[in-house]
């Protein structure tokens, strides 16, 4: 009896299990910042593709925290929309065709594509320059592409071919060239990262930023709080930069994270939201941030409000934490690439024929480039090349060791 007495409460002050893993899943959490694509307002458009006209940006894209947002109104030429849009459409189609590829099982491994957010890496790309840098996590083919790699690199480095960014042996997570610094697997390591590489351009007075990415699944990690409070001790010109896609692999983002406005959690570092579907306002809101960052204010936090179209990765169908519905709206109602072409086309910028051509040349880049990876070699299967690649060219330490003494590599 004093047993059965003992217990009783317990059992009646034990939470059920239904609490936490019956109840229907809360709405994702309302954000104001639209994902429009397509609403925006122009005035006279010049005949001349290289003269700047103003577009006015919605009241939507933007909100800050502890920050004034910046002007909605940019200065745009028809030939910079014209390559924006070359841009998006053919980084949609490397990563329609790396989708290919791996279920062809051409592609081993990881594949994490970024379908859906072109518009992100094409933005920043048109507001810094080839000496501010990016680093991001391990959606990257896009970046890379834009930074300066070329469509073949990229995906040989996918199918681990000889003529890979990374000469085969670094695969869909591990691109880097000049400006670019990957392309990393580990979940929210690139961040510290980014803060030391724009501490180096502040230490050696140059007048440039690094854009560290994440996503919303790597935003709760601790050491990306670590990398907020140092940059902001330093005065360092780093900007945050959160995609948030609403999930975490198969995780909404309002079931891991407590405070979903990520862009206000520097809390001591100011912050923007911004449209990541629409490429204009996120060329405007980056072209902010590196002003504000090497201005001397110090690091900016961002978060872009996307959406990936796919999965978290090739194994993941995407289909099982979100309806089909979901994906099928915001593909059909905020696409970035559709919204670009509806602007170009209301405001004159180019003709339905003319915006076919630019389909037409990105699309025969692609495929191009797509066979010409596909026919490059594997790497040559030897210690030499195992070795190789590890250490800049002049810096090689005397020995490496292998597995055993025997595979010991002398350089």
């Amino acid at each position: 009896m004093l047993a059965r007495s003992l217990r009783s409460p317990r059992l009646l002050a034990a939470p059920l299990r239904s609490q936490f893993v019956a109840a229907a899943p809360k709405p994702l959490s309302l954000r104001t910042v639209t994902t429009d694509a397509a609403s925006a307002s122009v005035g006279a458009v010049p005949s001349d593709a290289e003269q700047p006209f103003t577009v006015t940006l919605p009241n939507e894209v933007f909100e800050a925290y502890e920050l004034d947002a910046p002007s909605r109104q940019l200065e745009v030429t028809k030939s910079q929309l014209r390559q924006m849009y070359f841009h998006m459409t053919s980084i949609r189609r490397m990563e329609m065709a790396a989708d290919s590829l791996y279920k062809q099982k051409k592609i081993r491994g990881f594949c994490h594509l970024s379908t859906g957010q072109e518009a992100i890496a094409t933005g920043i790309e048109h507001a810094i320059t080839k000496e501010d840098a990016v680093i991001t996590a391990y959606r990257c083919h896009g970046f890379a592409y834009l930074r300066g790699s070329t469509v073949k690199a990229v995906i040989a480095e996918l199918l681990g071919r000889k003529d890979g960014i990374a000469y085969g042996k670094g695969g869909s997570m591990h691109m880097f060239c000049k400006g670019f610094y990957g392309g990393n697997g580990i979940v929210g390591a690139q961040v510290p990262v980014g803060a030391g590489i724009a501490f180096a351009m502040k230490y050696e007075d140059k007048p440039n930023t690094c854009f560290a990415l994440y996503g919303d699944g790597a935003a709760n990690q601790g050491q990306v709080f670590e990398a907020y409070n140092m940059a902001k001790l330093w005065d360092v010109p780093v900007v945050f930069a959160c995609e948030n896609n609403k999930y975490g692999m198969g995780t909404a983002s309002n079931r891991a994270s407590a405070l979903t406005e990520y862009y206000k959690r520097g809390q001591y570092i100011p912050g923007l939201k911004v449209n990541g579907m629409d490429v204009l306002a996120v060329k405007q809101a980056a072209a902010f941030a590196k002003e504000y960052a090497v201005s001397g204010k110090g690091p900016l936090v961002m978060e872009f409000v996307t959406y990936r179209y796919g999965g978290h990765s090739m194994s993941d169908p995407g289909t099982t934490y979100r309806t089909r519905d979901e994906v099928v709206n915001m593909r059909s109602t905020q696409d970035p690439i559709q919204g670009l072409r509806k602007r170009i086309l209301e405001w004159g910028v180019l003709t339905e024929d003319e915006l076919k051509q630019v389909d037409k040349e990105a699309r025969q880049l692609v495929d191009k480039e797509v066979v010409e990876a596909e026919e490059s070699p594997v790497p040559d299967t030897n210690f030499e090349t195992l070795f190789k690649d590890i250490y800049v060219p002049g810096s090689e330490p005397r020995w490496t060791r292998g597995r055993t003494a025997e595979e010991t590599h002398y350089y």
